[in-house]
């Protein structure tokens, strides 16, 4: 046994002093491994912008209620009325507004933009909410950063674009155009920002992101795995960490943002990195704004693109380059949309049935109407029926699904798994039948053999959901003769492959509420035909579409 240290007790003090010494020495050196730049400091000789401080409290209607924040204004000394100056928004404003922190964007502002390193810029930095203590001083106020921060969804976009811009307008102008608005952050800062260009691109198309949140506080982990699926978006992103981050419950943030860089660039972003060994801090972040001001607005006003050089299946197999959705009808109440064996599109409407292609209407007593309208459907309930004669229809309010032979009694099956199933379709070769529920995030596949029934039920395509989902909101199916199930969402039109795994997310026309239909239409089905809130929508597509009223399909067998 030792009783005694092996060092003299006289060299303790030494010791202590050594390791202070190289503490500190270590601290200089991670300093002066980012310093700040000349465009970080004040230049007498340019022209200076103005900063004001403001007040925001929100009323109770508010997407936050009774929140209350400052922000802060920075409004360049070449500001013009009456030519709209660009914008940037930053989170945690305090932080960035500071002439002497880290990122000193005000003087930072004046240097870039006297030099015609980035356009004129008005600046807008914003502090979260926080909701005062209704018991006075000796109680907690609630504090919203993580709330209105770290959760994905466009809530916070909205509270931008509804509440605080347009209170911010009153005082200052800047441009409508989204290729001209950036919007920048740290960590949950960061996460905040991306999730508002990424909710919202028309709104904001540059992203400055700082030692990102992406990990899972609040859902944030998703995000490599959403960029990757879905169709890629006009945004340019500049990311920023180091190596050192932080590495905690919710997850390694050095780590969530190296998948982002990943999920980003395979799937086509513009994209700008700088890695470093910082810690989380502002260090690094602050020595390289200025670069990363350059590079998001370099070649200004062109605009942003999207997916260039994407990886993604959706891109490269399902679709079409330059294609977008295009309003085909609107104004009429229309209830259902299915396509006929050609490929004609016929929407139904409370005073009959309307065939897109010519627009040309069909009374619902006419011959015609028995013809064009599909067997065992109605007005209220879903059905598909097959080339063969058998017929299915659900039934949402008693939770069944029908099947009817061609010859034969009708049969019920209740569905006894499903909350308030919606949506069915046919695979191609027509023998499963895949039912979606608006409540839940799988949808269902039966077997279907030769006499139609359905059996050995499963729930087998896993959906994506919004953090504030009210269940999946299926409300159209449809396939392709790849196999490809399609599904349409309020977050898009989700692309399954046969093993039931979402590959792309075709992004909607615009915010959807209420799907009501969704199929494959043209001469040679080469059409998606969207039906939500009582408006059609076309878009064309790579892929073909199968027709159930159509001879089966038989598709290649799934890469597994």
């Amino acid at each position: 046994m030792i009783s005694r240290s092996w060092y003299p007790r006289w060299l303790a003090p030494w010791l202590c002093r050594i390791l202070l010494i190289l503490l500190a020495s270590l601290i200089r050196t991670q300093a002066e491994e980012y310093p700040l730049g000349p465009d970080s400091q004040f230049n007498p000789s340019v022209p200076h912008g103005t900063v004001t401080r403001h007040v925001f409290t929100a009323t109770e209607k508010s997407l936050f209620p009774g929140t209350r924040r400052d922000y802060w204004i920075y409004v360049p000394k070449q500001y013009s009325p009456d030519k709209p100056p660009c914008l940037m928004v930053f989170q945690d404003g305090g932080g960035y507004v500071s002439t002497n922190g880290s990122f000193r964007a005000p003087i930072v502002f004046d240097n870039l933009i006297a030099r015609g390193e980035m356009p004129v810029t008005v600046g807008v930095f914003i502090n979260p909410g926080v909701l005062p203590s209704a018991q006075g001083t000796n109680a907690l106020p609630r504090y919203n950063r993580s709330y209105e921060y770290d959760g994905l969804g466009d809530r916070y976009a909205r509270f931008l674009a509804e509440e605080l811009l347009p209170e911010i307008r009153k005082t200052v102008a800047f441009t409508d155009d989204p290729n001209g608005r950036a919007i920048a952050g740290a960590s949950s800062g960061a996460i905040a920002a991306f999730t508002a260009a990424w909710e919202r691109p028309d709104l904001f198309r540059r992203v400055f992101s700082t030692i990102g949140t992406y990990v899972g506080l609040r859902g944030g982990n998703a995000y490599p795995i959403l960029i990757r699926k879905t169709e890629p978006k006009p945004l340019r992103v500049f990311l920023q960490d180091g190596s050192n981050d932080q590495n905690i419950y919710g997850g390694n943030w050095w780590i969530a943002n190296l998948d982002m860089q990943s999920a980003l660039e395979f799937a086509g972003y513009e994209l700008e990195k700088a890695w470093g060994t910082g810690g989380h801090d502002s260090k690094q972040a602050g020595s390289i704004f200025p670069e990363a001001l350059r590079w998001l607005w370099k070649d200004y006003p062109a605009p942003v693109k999207a997916g260039q050089g994407s990886r993604q299946p959706l891109t490269r197999e399902v679709l079409a380059a330059g294609e977008a959705w295009s309003p085909v009808a609107t104004g009429l109440p229309f209830r259902q949309i299915w396509t006929d064996e050609n490929g004609a599109v016929i929407a139904e409407t409370p005073q009959g049935l309307q065939r897109l292609e010519d627009s040309r209407g069909v009374p619902l007593g006419a011959p015609e109407a028995r013809k064009l309208k599909p067997r065992f459907s109605t007005l209220t309930a879903a059905s598909v029926t097959r080339q063969d004669g058998h017929a299915y229809r659900l039934d949402s309010a008693r939770r069944k699904l029908s099947h009817q032979p061609p010859s034969g009694r009708l049969q019920h099956h209740n569905l006894t798994g499903l909350e308030m199933p919606t949506s069915l379709c046919l695979s191609p070769d027509q023998t499963l039948l895949y039912v979606a529920d608006r409540r839940r995030q799988l949808i269902t596949s039966f077997q279907v053999g030769r006499d139609g029934i359905p059996t050995l039920e499963q729930p087998y395509f896993h959906l994506h959901l919004p953090d504030d989902a009210d269940g999946s909101g299926v409300g159209g199916l449809c396939v392709d003769s790849a196999g490809r199930l399609y599904a349409a969402t309020p977050i898009g039109i989700q692309v399954f492959d046969q093993a039931g795994r979402v590959n792309g997310i075709i992004a909607p026309p615009q915010s959807l509420t209420n799907i009501q239909g969704l199929t494959f239409g043209g001469p040679m089905r080469k059409q998606l035909y969207l039906l939500a809130d009582g408006h059609i929508w076309r878009r064309t597509v790579q892929t073909q579409g199968v027709s159930p009223a159509a001879p089966p399909v038989l598709p290649p067998p799934p890469r597994l």
